[in-house]
């Protein structure tokens, strides 16, 4: 190898270079205070396509150089979640602590699939996931694993029931006919998904109608006394805790009883809500979880932590065992610890990255009682805005929230709702989303930045009433 490259390489150790970018970051996340600040680009696509329209280099540059460009040519125009007045998706404004672990995570660049390869990550996961499955009323005999977020969670806990309901599933494949997937009207599309994925089709998933945005119990019913009618299988019902439209959570313990009663899977989309678990205060929209066979909660949400972090619990861990099968000789020795598992077993993944340790330090650094206060300050903000979309004569809120979530809708058409949305985004004052409810254009906020207070949810809508 020619020398240059090692003596660059080397030269990129050094702590000045670290600073370098490591002062990028706090100088954007200081920068980010000043409300007078551009919430997010107003260059098009086409703008920046061509801004980074350039030849394959062929020979390295400067770090100066590099720094100068993100400096004026990256950060600039990408959407800044820690401005207090970004309202937007359900991306988190992470936790500063969580932030500056990532460069370690990547310099030690450990891959979470077998002890041997990471034995402290793998350790560390192990214990983050027993205090998640405490926190969720499981006991002794669960487990679980980190993902790259709700998706995937979903996804293995749904591969975890598969392979209870069609235990041959991966050497016959599904059954004909294959079994039903029941949830809410409002749950992720990860649902249906994942019944792609699994090869059930998506025509087999059976979407209960709402009640107020969270799942219809007595609809729910009635549909599994359709299914008994039929004779068909039910691989699982998904039930949702922080729904992606309007942040609703719905009935755990009615929905557990059923399932219950008819010895059905039941996964737990938490992955918006399940940090609630952490809140003294709307902990109990959680009631009834610990009835769920399989549970997703994402910690890059409510938990404040960078992309990506997602996790997986299920009640019983031998039924994620089951979910993959694979032969790796070269990787999966065995163990004679069985409290200690390869997690690469019960992981979609096998090169994964310890994202762990972010979560340790965030849980370190804050305890649960700290991250829940975080929630609850993120709740309470998104009541704040929802008493000031009340209070002006111009706009309808369409729920009460009950997490960080909040819909609401100006006087006008889908139309004018839908332009108000990209002229108030353009404007830079602000950033928030849009979504249809009920066959309606509707406004959206999601309060995911502690920074955001009352007074800059007044102030968005004041700046929206004024465009």
């Amino acid at each position: 190898m020619p020398a240059n490259i090692i003596r660059t390489l080397e030269q990129d150790c050094a702590p000045e270079v670290a600073h370098a970018f490591l002062t990028l970051a706090t100088d954007y996340l200081a920068a980010s205070r000043d409300r007078n600040m551009r919430v997010s680009t107003d260059a098009t696509r086409s703008q920046l396509a061509r801004r980074f329209a350039e030849p394959l280099p062929a020979t390295g540059r400067s770090v100066g150089e590099i720094i100068a460009r993100l400096r004026d040519q990256v950060i600039p125009d990408c959407n800044h979640l820690y401005h207090p007045r970004y309202v937007g998706h359900q991306v988190s404004a992470p936790l500063p602590a969580a932030i500056w672990t990532e460069a370690l995570t990547a310099a030690l660049n450990q891959s979470v699939a077998v002890w041997e390869m990471s034995p402290v990550a793998t350790v560390l996961e192990h214990q983050v996931i027993r205090w998640l499955c405490d926190l969720a009323g499981f006991g002794s005999e669960s487990g679980g694993t980190l993902t790259t977020g709700g998706t995937e969670a979903t996804l293995t806990g749904l591969l975890a029931a598969r392979a209870r309901v069609c235990p041959d599933a991966w050497t016959a494949g599904v059954p004909d006919p294959a079994p039903v997937l029941l949830c809410g009207e409002h749950a992720h599309y990860a649902v249906t998904r994942t019944a792609g994925i699994l090869g059930l089709g998506m025509s087999n998933v059976r979407k209960i109608p709402s009640l107020g945005y969270s799942l219809d119990i007595a609809a729910l019913r009635k549909e599994l006394e359709t299914v008994a009618r039929e004779a068909r299988a039910v691989l699982a019902i998904v039930a949702t805790a922080g729904s992606t439209p309007t942040g609703s959570f719905d009935n755990l313990e009615a929905i557990g009883d059923l399932a219950e009663e008819r010895g059905i899977w039941l996964h737990v989309d938490a992955a918006h809500g399940g940090a609630a678990l952490m809140s003294t205060t709307h902990r109990r929209r959680l009631a009834g979880i610990e009835h769920a066979s399989s549970i997703a909660i994402d910690p890059h949400k409510m938990m404040l932590l960078p992309l990506q972090a997602g996790t997986v619990l299920v009640r019983d861990a031998s039924d994620l065992d089951h979910a993959f099968a694979q032969q790796a000789p070269y990787l999966f020795h065995g163990s004679e610890d069985d409290e200690l598992v390869d997690l690469g077993t019960r992981s979609l993944m096998c090169s994964r990255r310890a994202d762990v340790f972010k979560l340790w330090v965030a849980l370190q650094r804050y305890g649960t009682s700290g991250l829940g206060a975080l929630y609850d300050h993120l709740c309470e903000t998104t009541r704040a805005l929802y008493d000031a979309v009340c209070g002006h004569p111009e706009f309808e809120a369409i729920h009460e929230p009950t997490s960080n979530i909040l819909c609401f809708r100006h006087a006008g058409s889908d139309e004018h709702n839908r332009e108000l949305r990209e002229r108030y985004n353009r404007s830079g004052h602000g950033w928030i989303t849009t979504t249809m409810l009920d066959g309606r254009r509707v406004l959206r906020a999601t309060i995911m930045n502690p920074r955001t207070t009352a007074d800059d949810v007044r102030q968005i809508v004041e700046g929206l009433a004024t465009i």
